[in-house]
């Protein structure tokens, strides 16, 4: 069985992931048991790790490529999917 999963958002926060809402991203993959990656223009962090995910310096309109491995991998890509979708929980 294949422990993996993978799907792509956009980041539709005005100011991109600066580190509210990257904050809120870190705290949605660390709730899970799965390695969570995130993908940006060739490069690949945690996305349980907050300064990782400040490096992609994603703007708004990036395509982030999220890939889970282990037991909640599913689970976990598709919540982060939802957080992007609420801008993070983060409003202006």
């Amino acid at each position: 069985m294949d422990n993996s999963y993978r799907d792509t958002f956009t980041v539709v926060n005005e100011k991109g992931l600066h580190t509210r809402p990257s904050t809120e991203l870190v705290r949605c993959a660390a709730s899970f048991r799965s390695q969570v990656k995130l993908s940006y223009q060739g490069f690949c962090v945690n996305a349980k790790s907050l300064l990782g995910i400040l490096m992609l310096a994603a703007a708004r309109g990036a395509k982030i490529k999220v890939e889970a491995e282990g037991e909640d991998a599913e689970l976990a890509v598709k919540s982060i999917l939802s957080l992007a979708r609420k801008k993070f929980n983060v409003s202006y």
